[in-house]
């Protein structure tokens, strides 16, 4: 049996879907391309190959002799600093995946891609997977842009030489096990209280368990050449943040300014920021991202592929308690070098 090699595996999703495979492979080798240390380094039902996702030599000799890959490396970021490796990553990244296809006739692949691309408004409107790209809106945020085009590249490559791939498109994902904040960075940003109001907008989120198991579900059942929407619930921010709130402890701010006041108020905090010797992080493109509504309509996922999310309350509940774990050990560490 071939091995399946998982890209971007020392992630938030990727921990979560070797943990799941390794349940569910019987006896398949996973192979992960790491560019660095892993987690799985001394695993012996494991193989580890060390490469980076641009380099198209590393990716061929990941990809030579496996049967199925998860596409999942990736890299999360807002700054528009940040574009030229954003797109190197996500672009080039998955053409090299594609090329490298080609090349060694792998069985199947699933590239994960973001709701972004197609799932987001000015009003609380739900999208599916024939809403059509959001060039309009997310034009200023290289992130989601590099996300869509990536996307495309890989539909492209199915169309023309037919290769056997399936785009799934994952919401916010939330849950236990981000070690890195790329996912619940604001639910991090909350609880050190920089979050000061209620931002207009809503968001859809997935429990990262789930979204881990929904791309074992489209390696099996999905269709190649198709997208799948993978996410939860669709709540305001008001909502998400109240229920934050009451898991942490935490009073939630009262506020719902507009966008123009929020965009105003958050550039003067950063100014004043050395004068109240308290810093303030929140950015104008998390700001502008709040005032859009991110909600995804995952019926397609859930007739073809199976697919169901937990209690998005759980969900929220387990995020708490481990980001607080998270916040308290850090903490302690500081505290122990002082």
């Amino acid at each position: 049996m071939k091995p399946i090699l998982i890209t971007g595996a020392t992630g938030f999703l990727g921990q979560h879907l070797v943990r799941q495979l390794k349940q569910t492979a019987q006896g398949r080798t996973l192979r992960l391309l790491c560019r660095g240390s892993s987690p799985w380094d001394q695993d012996a039902g494991i193989e580890v190959v060390r490469g980076d996702i641009t380099s198209r030599e590393d990716v061929l000799r990941a990809v030579e002799g496996t049967g199925e890959i998860y596409h999942l490396a990736g890299f999360v970021a807002r700054n528009p600093k940040n574009v030229r490796q954003l797109y190197e990553v996500h672009i080039e990244g998955t053409r090299n995946i594609c090329e490298a296809m080609l090349q060694h006739k792998t069985e199947k692949v699933v590239v994960v891609s973001s709701s972004g691309t197609i799932a987001v408004n000015p009003e609380p409107v739900a999208h599916n997977e024939e809403s059509g790209y959001k060039h309009e809106t997310i034009g200023e945020w290289p992130y989601y842009l590099s996300k869509l085009f990536a996307e495309k590249l890989a539909l492209r490559y199915q169309e023309e030489y037919g290769l056997p791939i399936v785009v799934v498109n994952l919401s916010l994902m939330l849950g236990p096990g981000d070690e890195r904040n790329s996912s619940t960075g604001d639910v991090v940003n909350f609880l050190e209280g920089q979050i000061l109001s209620i931002p207009k907008g809503g968001m859809n989120f997935v429990d990262a368990r789930d979204a881990a198991a929904g791309l074992v579900a489209a390696m099996r059942r999905g269709k190649s050449g198709e997208r799948y929407l993978l996410g939860g619930e669709n709540w305001t921010f008001r909502e998400l943040i109240h229920q934050v709130g009451k898991f942490a402890g935490v009073r939630p701010p009262k506020l719902q300014p507009s966008l123009g006041f929020s965009l105003a108020s958050a550039r003067l905090l950063r100014k004043l920021s050395p004068l109240v010797g308290k810093s303030f992080r929140i950015d104008d493109v998390t700001i502008k991202m709040s005032a859009l509504f991110w909600y995804c309509d995952t019926r397609k996922a859930q007739a073809e592929l199976g697919f169901k999310a937990r209690d998005a309350v759980l969900t929220l509940k387990e995020t708490v308690e481990d980001v607080q774990r998270r916040l308290k050990s850090q903490a302690q560490k500081i505290n122990s070098h002082r």
